[in-house]
């Protein structure tokens, strides 16, 4: 994890990567239940037998659920001193080249592309690799925007 004591050594590391996350593990209860909560009931993510003779030989997990564990995954990569909050602002750019097999292990890397100041606080840019272990291709990338307010001027 990269902590940083607030937010002028937040900007120092423009350009940087911020490191990458322990490996976790997709279970298929974690697939079912986020089916459970968006409704999203397609047989290639919770159907196991049918996805055994589908297209990725087992089921997999939905592109959302990837993009939905960034929050948690941020949590392992950086920590910024000296804020009153901080706040999910949005996303810029989401793609996902490959499939997460439900078993496979997934972990994060980060790269912080932008922090500007704002009348709010300071808007940070990141890009996220959510990697599959064992696969070239990552499961997901998104530019994250988190709002950094800080408890007082830095």
């Amino acid at each position: 994890m990269r902590t940083f004591a607030n937010i002028t050594e937040l900007k120092a590391a423009v350009g940087e990567h911020l490191g990458h996350t322990e490996w976790r593990q997709i279970s298929q209860e974690q697939v079912n239940l986020f089916a459970d909560a968006t409704g999203d009931h397609q047989w290639i993510h919770v159907d196991v037998e049918r996805s055994k003779e589908g297209p990725f030989g087992g089921t997999i997990a939905h592109g959302y659920l990837s993009l939905s564990l960034l929050p948690s995954l941020m949590q392992e990569l950086i920590k910024v001193g000296g804020l009153a909050m901080g706040i999910n602002y949005g996303l810029n750019k989401v793609r996902f080249p490959s499939p997460v097999p439900v078993g496979a292990r997934i972990r994060a890397g980060a790269e912080l592309v932008d922090l500007k100041g704002t009348p709010s606080g300071y808007l940070s840019s990141v890009r996220v690799t959510i990697e599959v272990e064992g696969q070239k291709k990552p499961a997901c990338i998104a530019e994250t925007l988190s709002l950094y307010v800080p408890a007082e001027s830095p």
